[in-house]
């Protein structure tokens, strides 16, 4: 994880220009993530900056509480005209240093502003990459993000509570392989995965 205040306004550029890129086609083509078409994780993707977003204002309520499920998400209307602002403001919010002080909630879980931080962080660098695989983008995160990611899924798979990965088993990777392959490695994900 982080010890200082990273920015995630470069990491949601890079979410905003991939979400600009998928195309009504693409919605029910299939992710990496089992069980879940592209709709769905761009449901889950808007939920989740939605969530974090208000978990760095300590504005803690309904959107805080509920416990992600990926599947179930969906997009609604306007979709594509909300996802913009609701990142920019995802990333604004994270910049004030408040937001990383403290305790406060997401997805249902009371955890320190530091560790939030590393989460949303790590949401948007996997599923970033969930989405751009799915609809045939090219990816390059965000370098700071990225090393969020990584150090967030290296300390949750030496966690022996957790029981592996976050979003799966790991997935075994060379140690000198670049660092998004191995952050997607300790997520569970195959880096050759093709639709």
């Amino acid at each position: 994880m982080t010890d200082s205040i990273i920015d995630l306004g470069p990491q949601t550029r890079v979410v905003a220009r991939l979400v600009e890129g998928v195309t009504d086609e693409q919605l029910r083509e299939v992710t990496p993530c089992p069980g879940t078409a592209v709709r769905n994780m761009l449901g889950h993707l808007l939920g989740l900056s939605v969530a974090f977003r208000d978990a760095a204002r300590k504005d803690l309520g309904v959107m805080t509480d509920t416990a992600p499920d990926t599947g179930a998400s969906d997009i609604g209307p306007g979709w594509r005209e909300d996802f913009p602002k609701i990142l920019d403001g995802l990333a604004e919010a994270w910049r004030d240093p408040a937001a990383w002080t403290g305790m406060t909630r997401a997805g249902g879980i009371d955890l320190p502003g530091a560790v939030a931080a590393a989460v949303v962080a790590d949401e948007l660098v996997i599923h970033g990459w969930d989405l751009a695989v799915a609809t045939g983008q090219p990816y390059e995160p965000d370098p700071v993000a990225l090393q969020s990611s990584y150090g967030f899924l290296l300390a949750a798979t030496q966690d022996p509570s957790r029981g592996g990965g976050i979003f799966g088993p790991v997935v075994p990777v060379a140690e000198e392989a670049p660092l998004l392959e191995r952050a997607l490695g300790l997520s569970g994900r195959d880096s050759g995965w093709k639709p």
